[in-house]
């Protein structure tokens, strides 16, 4: 039996999931294909309790972890309202091809709906089979298309 629940981040195992789920999708080629850095790890948990916009949801097939959607609240000034952003959505690979994606980010579009948001939004690479999933579900490149552009913060880039 599937079952999906909103992360409690002060709670021992859903932030364990949440941390293992985000550190496995992290090495996964979808993500960046290699571990967390030791310091996002101990940090991440706490972080995320503090930062008012995030919320996870945990997908348990059988009361194991088998996926993870970590959202942030963002706010749309031409609707003037929130905005659901997608960050991550992760099932582990020996779980996929069961409808455990379709039925995280159903629970994502439910989430955004029961908190008065006015879209939710995510990136996905060109390459990800995950994209025609996203596509199923109701989400699309746009019109025109939109890209997601990023400028690295870093002490490398002196920026």
């Amino acid at each position: 039996m599937l079952t999906i629940v909103k992360a409690d981040y002060a709670n021992p195992d859903h932030a364990d999931t949440v941390l293992s789920m985000t550190s496995e999708y992290a090495r996964d080629p979808m993500g960046m294909e290699e571990e967390l850095e030791d310091e996002v790890k101990e940090n991440l948990i706490r972080e995320m309790s503090l930062f008012p916009g995030t919320m996870s949801l945990i997908a348990y097939l059988d009361g194991k972890p088998a996926g993870l959607a970590n959202c942030v609240y963002s706010f749309s000034t031409f609707a003037a309202k929130k905005v659901l952003n997608v960050h991550d959505l992760a099932v582990l690979p020996e779980m996929r091809g069961q409808g455990i994606g379709r039925k995280l980010l159903e629970a994502v579009i439910e989430q955004a709906q029961q908190t008065d948001c006015c879209k939710v939004t995510l990136e996905v690479r060109e390459d990800n089979r995950a994209r025609r999933l996203y596509e199923r579900c109701g989400f699309s490149v746009g019109d025109p298309a939109m890209y997601f552009m990023t400028c690295e913060l870093d002490e490398e880039s002196g920026r």
